[in-house]
């Protein structure tokens, strides 16, 4: 299978990946633990259909550390019991920013209130700003149908 455009080759989409992932540097050098960054990236993805994000997410999770058990129940976080009380919370608030046609008002105010029960204003921004930037990489591979199962970890710096 191969992508309709070449999101790496294209100059106007290397320029335009070049500040998504500066923005996305930001994020990742935010308070927000690496673990929680890495499981809603997940999240994201999986409703998404990103098959790309999903094994490139999955894979720097493992690399870092994550089990087995936590990776394979991200899909079923609700009936899980492997995820913490702020993971949970920071799930919730993935799978609403990422649904947001789904729910007239998208994101509840009982989602935010229980985010912000786990998390600073920084760790909220941060959080808020990596469920923006990881639907649009979803968004942008899931167009181009960009294929997944190649990536290696560490692959993009």
């Amino acid at each position: 299978m191969d992508a309709r455009l070449n999101l790496f080759g294209n100059p106007l989409l290397g320029t335009f990946l070049k500040h998504l992932n500066s923005a996305g540097k930001v994020i990742s050098d935010s308070a927000l633990p690496a673990a929680t960054q890495e499981l809603v990236k997940i999240r994201a993805s999986q409703i998404n259909g990103c098959g790309f994000c999903t094994d490139m997410h999955t894979k720097d999770a493992a690399k870092a550390g994550e089990t087995s058990t936590r990776l394979n129940l991200v899909a079923v976080w609700r009936e899980a019991t492997v995820f913490t009380d702020a993971e949970r919370a920071a799930l919730e608030l993935a799978e609403q920013g990422t649904r947001i046609a789904d729910a007239a008002g998208g994101v509840t105010d009982e989602a935010w209130a229980n985010a912000a029960k786990y998390y600073d204003e920084e760790q909220l921004a941060a959080l808020v700003s990596i469920i923006a930037v990881i639907n649009t990489y979803n968004r942008l591979n899931v167009i181009v149908q960009q294929p997944a199962g190649d990536y290696q970890p560490g692959q993009f710096g």
